[in-house]
């Protein structure tokens, strides 16, 4: 009896430094950087019968190769009553939800980016849903809080909490035009604010995300935050895009400013960073590639682990395709090299 008792003994000492050695050896999810991808075309990439190759020509799953290349992290667009346009079209609450299944059985951590818009959100447009067109700024602001409560629980209720949550795309003029105008920054305080609120509602520990372009802009951006906080808009992360082709400039001009730009951010509103938009001409996979280190180097750069990750825009959507210059993807069907930028 004594000695099944010290057998016993021996086992559980051993089974209590095993699951203490593990907790202690792997570091928390929250502390992992996020390396990612936005995918709102691949569903309706495979629908047409595009099919996706790794570099030695074997067919694959889209998910499965940007996960090969170091990606961990899926962001997935959401709009409210979109057309069935090839491009412009789909990222439905339904088509999204089966998109994050998908992605989480992968293995892939989620943020989820909501527009408010039947389609594109960006800094040249902020148009409202069909829907919500008549309505008044107390109707709107029942539509934010309904419609990111909705998504979410829908997420929820299959099993998926995002790790983070976008509220607005691109937003230095506001959004939902002309209520949520920056021209009239209360009222886009008040829609950002009820977007998470029904965020937190659901867990409170998803981190909100408010999102402007220009991530090597720091004029705006303090113009932005500084408006944000005097109107007390609520929110977790700070959100870049980083897109060197649209302001016309190579990437070695500019990275310098986004560098300083995320550290000013952090520090100026004690908040964390993330580049959730970032790209580069498919045609220039080198420069793609260098571009895309120098972000990470960046990001993982600001003090205090206040650097939370990167995210490809759309590095699937092959021009032939999408008529996107800057996808990471090849006419051949296989990823760029550039990718391999998140291997590293």
């Amino acid at each position: 009896m004594k000695k099944i008792l010290f057998s016993i003994g021996i086992l559980l000492v051993l089974g209590f430094t095993y699951c203490t050695t593990n907790k202690t050896t792997q570091k928390p999810k929250e502390n992992i950087f996020a390396k990612g991808a936005d995918v709102g075309w691949l569903p309706q990439m495979e629908a047409t019968g595009y099919k996706f190759y790794d570099t030695n020509g074997s067919q694959k799953d889209c998910l499965q190769l940007l996960k090969d290349r170091g990606m961990n992290t899926i962001r997935l667009r959401v709009w409210v009553n979109p057309s069935n346009d090839k491009a412009s079209g789909h990222c439905s609450t339904t088509e999204t939800v089966a998109m994050a299944i998908r992605a989480q059985n992968m293995g892939m951590r989620i943020m989820i980016d909501f527009h408010y818009s039947d389609s594109w959100a960006d800094p040249s447009k902020q148009t409202k849903p069909l829907e919500w067109q008549n309505h008044t700024f107390s109707e709107l602001l029942n539509d934010v809080y309904f419609h990111t409560r909705d998504v979410l629980k829908a997420l929820k209720e299959v099993g998926i909490t995002p790790e983070w949550v976008q509220i607005g795309n691109e937003i230095p003029g506001g959004m939902l035009w002309p209520e949520g105008s920056t021209d009239n920054f209360s009222q886009l305080a008040q829609l950002l604010n009820r977007g998470y609120e029904a965020t937190k509602e659901i867990d409170s520990k998803i981190k909100v995300i408010v999102h402007l372009d220009e991530g090597n802009n720091s004029k705006k951006f303090r113009w932005f935050f500084d408006n944000a906080k005097a109107n007390n808009v609520k929110y977790d992360v700070i959100g870049l895009s980083y897109y060197p082709y649209w302001i016309k400039s190579d990437y070695k001009a500019t990275i310098a400013d986004l560098a300083n730009n995320l550290n000013d951010m952090a520090a100026r509103y004690n908040k964390e960073v993330m580049i959730v938009e970032v790209g580069g001409d498919y045609t220039l996979e080198q420069n793609t590639h260098d571009m895309l280190v120098a972000v990470i180097k960046a990001v993982k750069a600001v003090p205090n682990n206040k650097g939370l990750g990167v995210i490809y825009w759309e590095p699937e959507g092959e021009k032939s395709w999408s008529g996107y210059q800057l996808s990471a993807w090849k006419a051949d069907g296989k990823p760029s090299m550039a990718l391999d930028a998140f291997k590293e």
